[in-house]
């Protein structure tokens, strides 16, 4: 998306720099032969002043000079030529991002962190894939965790910084001191008041004179003789309380931790035996005469509810066209909103997407018209294609497609009622991570360019399918393109015939 145009854009901004270099390298070359001969001629003239200015060239020569080159070298020195780096750098920082731009980035490499369990050090260091991070890149990362009060990170990030710095990596910008400052306070923040006292002492012994860190000495020392204290009276009660907190924490996190443990591969629930219900065939759609002579490729992922994927369903062209059209539009992806029902961005769903009309462009229309002939159903009702890029970290936490009863109708404007099923075409492949998790299932489909995944979120009777929960893993390595159809229930009566049996 947005950020390949921005490596572009670095890319020329380097281009420049090296011109203006050149162009300083080029003006200081012509400034220092300059000095070079005016040192020779005036260490040979002041040996012997009389002799020398008794010549009258020499005489002359000098008058020339004091009036008129050393002029001229004043306006050499005095010539600007950054002007065109400038002037670009000008140009081009419109396009730049922003703070909250680099603060959703740090956001998104501890989401990563957390969902996939990357060791700090392992990131840092550059043992996955990619650069490393400098002792700056994880005070910097540290500080916007602690801008959001986000202790547990602040600790992680700023505990990384402290290790480059004792293994000898230097900075300008940032010391141990500093570091520290963080560090103890993050840990007294999570209750750990003796490694608080532990990381302050060590900031006091490399600065004495720290006026809150002695402050905190003295506080922290107070504040764990007092616990000691009383330690042992409440001790049970304590860990009673700690247990009942513990328990309604993991309740809280169920689904988050069976989401994180989906991403990262574990906790699938394909057993031996529901694996030998899943079949890959050749699919007609009931002789469809678009596929009678040439049957798309149609795997089982799952049995129930059944959700299939069609292999090699959209070339490579119409793919790229479908990403060149968005491209331009991308703007960040809204959810419903339970309460109001209007579109809104939210912190579960970190992506850029844009809509497309079949009508803006043929390959659009084409898309349209493919997905109602394999899967049967009516799209003039559904709404139109949505194309969203996940960048890094990007995300769509577990969530439902179709509109539940408890909440205000999403889609009452449309007319179309709810949304029946889902069209997800994969428009390209994921170094790592990026999957669609089913939460209630616990299933998992990887995204495969070229693929496109289908399920119906509603029975027939129009009750919606609450197993159909699903959520898109963070990216960890590479860009994700997914185009999605959201298909409607009207149009569908004779189409998908309604049951009387709520769960049919």
């Amino acid at each position: 998306g947005h950020m390949t145009d921005l490596l572009f854009t670095e890319k020329d901004l380097v281009t420049s720099l090296k011109d203006y270099i050149r162009a300083e390298e080029s003006k200081l070359e012509q400034i220092k032969k300059w000095a070079d001969k005016l040192d020779v001629l005036s260490a040979a003239a002041t040996q012997d002043p009389e002799g020398f200015l008794g010549h009258p060239v020499n005489a002359f020569k000098l008058m020339k000079r004091l009036n008129t080159e050393w002029g001229e070298l004043e306006s050499l020195v005095l010539t600007d030529v950054s002007d065109v780096f400038i002037s670009n750098l000008t140009i081009q920082r419109q396009y730049f991002p922003n703070d909250d731009d680099q603060t959703g980035a740090a956001k998104a490499l501890m989401r990563l962190q957390d969902t996939y369990q990357l060791d700090t050090n392992a990131i840092s260091t550059g043992e996955l894939p990619g650069l490393t991070l400098t002792v700056d890149d994880c005070y910097d990362l540290g500080k916007v965790a602690y801008s959001e009060a986000d202790y547990y990170h602040t600790e992680l990030w700023m505990a990384q910084a402290l290790r480059q710095l004792d293994q000898g990596e230097t900075s300008r910008a940032v010391d141990a001191v500093t570091v520290l400052d963080y560090l103890s306070y993050s840990v007294y923040q999570q209750g750990e008041l003796e490694r608080a006292l532990e990381f302050t002492r060590r900031l006091l012994d490399l600065d004495p004179t720290h006026q809150r860190a002695n402050g905190n000495l003295k506080y922290f020392e107070y504040q764990l003789a007092k616990q000691k204290k009383v330690e042992k009276v409440e001790e049970k009660e304590e860990e009673s309380k700690v247990r009942q907190r513990r328990e309604s924490k993991e309740d809280y996190l169920t689904e988050r931790k069976k989401y994180e443990q989906l991403c990262r591969g574990q906790g699938i629930k394909l057993t031996p035996r529901r694996q030998s219900r899943l079949f890959c065939r050749y699919y007609d759609n009931n002789r469809h005469p678009r596929y009678v002579i040439g049957p798309v490729q149609q795997e089982d992922e799952w049995d129930s509810p059944h959700i299939v994927r069609y292999h090699n369903i959209v070339s490579e062209k119409d793919m790229e066209k479908v990403k060149e059209l968005a491209k331009p539009r991308l703007r960040r992806a809204t959810v419903h909103d339970p309460h109001t029902g209007k579109l809104t961005t939210a912190h579960y769903r970190v992506s850029k997407s844009a809509w497309l009309g079949a009508y803006e462009h043929p390959v659009v229309d084409k898309i349209n018209q493919l997905i109602e002939d394999v899967t049967g159903l009516n799209v003039k009702t559904a709404e139109d294609l949505q194309v969203a890029n996940y960048g890094l970290g990007g995300q769509y936490e577990p969530h439902f497609d179709f509109g539940r009863k408890d909440e205000p109708d999403a889609f009452e404007e449309l007319g179309t009622g709810n949304r029946i099923a889902t069209w997800l075409l994969y428009m390209t492949d994921v170094q790592a991570g990026g999957a669609t998790v089913f939460t209630d299932i616990g299933a998992a489909v990887k995204p495969k360019k070229g693929t496109a995944v289908f399920w119906y979120n509603l029975y027939p009777s129009g009750e919606g399918d609450y197993r159909t929960r699903h959520a898109a893993c963070p990216v960890l390595l590479g860009n994700k393109w997914v185009s999605n159809k959201w298909i409607h229930e009207r149009g569908q009566e004779f189409r998908r015939r309604c049951s009387l049996n709520e769960t049919d």
